[in-house]
């Protein structure tokens, strides 16, 4: 779940006005310099800011040579923040992700010292996550949502603002392990990155083997972020609009699962009981929700609307539900799954 921070928000209509607009400053200014390298994609960088203002964590999706690390290295660049990178291959271990506890000689003799290992960043680089083994990729599972990790007994917390951004490429590629549920609910967003247009391409070509070149610089730090971290949680979210995240959320759950509650099996699509085994956690309200108030303050708006939530469906719900065997058998995909959902679920409330 994404942190709350104790920064104080704006006190009168002025300062909350003050505010919107410098969240949306800071935001075009962010998407400004990750454009000067990145080429089209726009949904997609627009997706990773959103994971970054409402304090979440982004996993990005493709198969290799489509600018996934360098849309990462991108936003880094353009953050006062401190950057990590780690390369996931079979053979990485737990501590080298967390970090390990050393015998180092002092002056006082021998003692243990705690060797940090690279999660200890503001933002941090899974580079092709899925290269790893299911143990260490689970050694980001503390991190990213306690904001802490504990080694030897001993719990270090890891520095605000701190954001997860992962590359993975699709589970048909050869030496890839699946990451597992509990690990892809922790990520806010997945964002399936594709092939560039022709258009694009082109671009990409001339940027690439000319002598142009173009430097991404900072222009956002730490303190400002978490201030507009938590400006995004203080926009309004009628009960109406709620609700429909709640229902969109329960949507997901197959009515005959003996995981679904009393009631939620009332909104599952006939799509839903024939393909999906497992729906969506709580966290997906909480992406839905928070990444709704992102857009509404990207549009001026002082509260979100459903139709902010139906723009984050995709991206929030994709990697929280589970196909069954007739889903996988028919080729369905969890995106097909639920674009019927937000089709077809009424905007109007029935009665609870």
């Amino acid at each position: 779940m994404p942190e709350s921070t104790p920064q104080s928000g704006p006190r009168s209509a002025d300062e909350a006005r003050a505010a919107a607009e410098a969240f949306r400053a800071d935001y075009q200014s962010v998407r400004d310099e990750i454009g000067r390298v990145i080429v089209g994609h726009g949904e997609i960088v627009d997706g990773v800011l959103t994971c970054l203002f409402a304090g979440g964590h982004a996993l990005l999706e493709g198969v290799p040579g489509l600018g996934k690390t360098l849309l990462v290295r991108s936003l880094a660049g353009a953050l006062h923040l401190r950057f990590s990178r780690i390369q996931f291959t079979p053979d990485l271990m737990p501590s080298d992700v967390t970090g390990t506890t050393i015998v180092s000689e002092t002056s006082e003799g021998r003692r243990f010292v705690f060797q940090r290992g690279p999660i200890f960043a503001q933002i941090v680089l899974a580079d092709e996550i899925n290269r790893a083994t299911p143990k260490t990729q689970s050694a980001l599972l503390e991190a990213m949502q306690e904001r802490s990790v504990t080694v030897g007994g001993t719990t270090h917390a890891l520095d605000k603002p701190f954001f997860v951004m992962a590359t993975q490429n699709p589970i048909e590629q050869e030496g890839t392990y699946p990451l597992p549920e509990a690990q892809l609910d922790r990520f806010f967003f997945k964002l399936v990155v594709g092939y560039s247009g022709r258009a694009d391409l082109a671009e990409i070509l001339r940027r690439t083997t000319s002598e142009a070149a173009s430097d991404v610089r900072p222009v956002l730090d730490a303190e400002r972020l978490l201030a507009h971290q938590t400006l995004v949680r203080r926009v309004a979210m009628a009960a109406h609009v709620q609700d429909y995240a709640v229902r969109l959320t329960l949507a997901t759950h197959p009515s005959k699962s003996a995981f679904t509650a009393k009631g939620g099996e009332a909104f599952a699509t006939p799509m839903v009981d024939r393909f999906l085994r497992i729906g969506a956690s709580p966290r997906a309200a909480q992406a839905l929700a928070l990444g709704a108030k992102v857009r509404a303050l990207l549009d001026g708006r002082g509260a979100a609307s459903i139709d902010d939530i139906r723009a984050v469906a995709l991206p929030a719900l994709r990697h929280r539900v589970l196909l069954n065997f007739e889903g996988e058998a028919e080729g369905v995909t969890t995106d097909a799954v639920i674009e019927n959902i937000v089709a077809t679920l009424p905007t109007q409330s029935p009665t609870a």
